[in-house]
């Protein structure tokens, strides 16, 4: 990204040098030796432009890209997390399932000892009768009174208590088995569990490092779409300066006067004898200082005039027109450093309403030696040369001599507008020789626009702006 920067930042440094020294040049053939006429190669200067609009073109198309491929790589991410985490959900579920079949088999092997114990106590029981009659055997035997029948009898309840402990023995073998049985299945389940429980901690490994890659891809993003800003940042940056670097030609700076100019109308009333209604109108553009959007005019392109004793008027008026569009005015300013400069604001919504071109003031009025003056009553144009007067430090005085008139008439008087060779509002005309520099929406005082204007007295605003211009220098009245 720093990269592309510093390709685009060489590539303007390249362009302006090789215009700068094509201009050294053309100065050291002038000062040599008579020279041989050459024949002059037409080059095109807007070609260093194009090349950087298209390394301009370049570089944001490669950070798209690589905008791209983060989105894809981050789309894949996200989609690993979930199928972890749906791992790790499963195996979650089969040790729950592995804990519940443990608990069950450790019950049934607590039956299956308690059943043992029980019959282990039951076949102690049986040998201990066996040996009882065993020993009642004998001692029948012994008795020589002992009956045939009775020996029967108990040689048969010895058979039945032999019967019943084989059973018994039989009955305790399974019970062992099967107590082997719980204890290998015992011993299975836990082993599964630890299985289970290794393959949890792992998929929880793995879910947090796929987090901590999602995070460390999302800050990578983030400073990715800051580059991407700050490219198109220094992109505005370098187009604004291009701009302000571009000389225009006089008839483009009038052509472009004549398609964005907007007419300006005024009306006012006072009440004498018979009624007095004074209406002009007078063609201006729309100013913007990067605040405030205004047209702006002469007094003298009013009904209004600066003198002592001023005129009390009853009823203004005012509307910006261009073409079918139209807003009506709500008030007039006066400049601050010469109040026959008037200001007229209006609303974003209502410049929008109009159309056209709103022109930059300009920052550095002495950037070029050269101004092109256009007369806003006949149409007139030209170019001409300005010089600093240090006493005068908001105005710009015209040098008579260096006029050059594009059209058939060419005498600039008050009113006419004054824009650099880049375009933009350098100024308008006080008199016929000085320009007053208009650098922002600077204001002296206001009148309301209305009906009943008799309460904000006129005449006594008229009255004190005219001792203003009055006190002004004499070069400048």
């Amino acid at each position: 990204m720093n990269r592309t920067i510093l390709i685009v930042i060489c590539d303007f440094l390249l362009v302006s040098l090789l215009a700068f020294s094509s201009v050294d040049i053309d100065k050291v053939a002038q000062s040599g030796a008579e020279r041989k006429p050459r024949p002059e190669i037409a080059t095109s200067p807007l070609n260093g432009q194009n090349d950087l609009a298209a390394v301009m073109r370049m570089a944001l198309d490669d950070e798209r890209r690589n905008r791209e491929l983060l989105l894809q790589e981050l789309s894949q991410t996200r989609e690993a997390a979930e199928r972890a985490q749906a791992l790790l959900n499963e195996r979650e579920k089969q040790v729950q399932d592995f804990m519940q079949a443990l608990e069950s088999r450790q019950r049934e092997a607590s039956d299956l000892q308690k059943q043992q114990a029980s019959l282990e106590q039951q076949f102690a029981l049986a040998q201990a009768s066996i040996r009882a009659l065993t020993q009642e055997l004998e001692l029948q035997r012994t008795e020589a009174n002992l009956s045939k029948e009775k020996v029967a009898e108990m040689e048969n309840e010895l058979r039945k208590r032999t019967e019943e402990s084989a059973a018994l023995q039989v009955q305790l073998s399974k019970l062992a088995e099967s107590n082997q049985v719980v204890a290998a299945e015992k011993q299975r389940l836990a082993t599964e569990l630890r299985v289970a429980e290794v393959e949890r901690l792992r998929a929880t490994e793995q879910v947090a490092a796929i987090q901590e890659q999602v995070k460390i891809e999302r800050q990578e993003k983030a400073k990715l779409v800051e580059g991407v800003q700050a490219l198109a940042t220094q992109s505005e940056q370098l187009a604004q300066e291009i701009r302000e670097q571009r000389i225009l030609a006089a008839n483009a700076i009038f052509s472009d006067f004549a398609t964005n100019r907007v007419q300006a109308k005024f009306t006012a009333y006072r009440p004498v004898l018979f009624g007095i209604t004074k209406e002009t109108t007078a063609q201006t553009i729309l100013v913007t200082d990067g605040t405030n959007i205004f047209a702006i005019c002469h007094v003298s392109d009013t009904p209004l005039i600066l003198a002592n004793p001023g005129t009390d008027w009853e009823r203004l008026s005012g509307s910006l027109v261009r073409g079918t569009n139209s807003v009506s005015l709500k008030s007039i300013f006066f400049h601050a450093h010469d109040p026959r400069v008037v200001l007229a604001p209006i609303s974003e919504s209502e410049a929008r309403q109009l159309g056209g071109k709103l022109y930059p003031i300009s920052t550095d009025p002495f950037k070029f030696q050269d101004a092109v003056l256009v007369g806003t009553r006949d149409g007139y144009y030209g170019e001409c040369k300005f010089e600093i007067d240090l006493s005068t430090p908001n105005y710009v005085k015209l040098e008579r001599g260096f006029l050059r008139g594009l059209t058939g008439k060419f005498n600039p008087s008050k009113g006419d507008l004054v824009f650099s060779k880049s375009g933009e509002l350098l100024g308008v005309m006080a008199n016929s020789t000085y320009c007053l520099r208009v650098t922002g929406f600077q204001a002296r005082t206001s009148l309301q626009f209305g009906s009943d204007l008799l309460a904000q007295r006129t005449g006594k605003t008229l009255s004190a702006l005219y001792m203003t211009v009055l006190n002004m220098p004499l070069k400048l009245q």
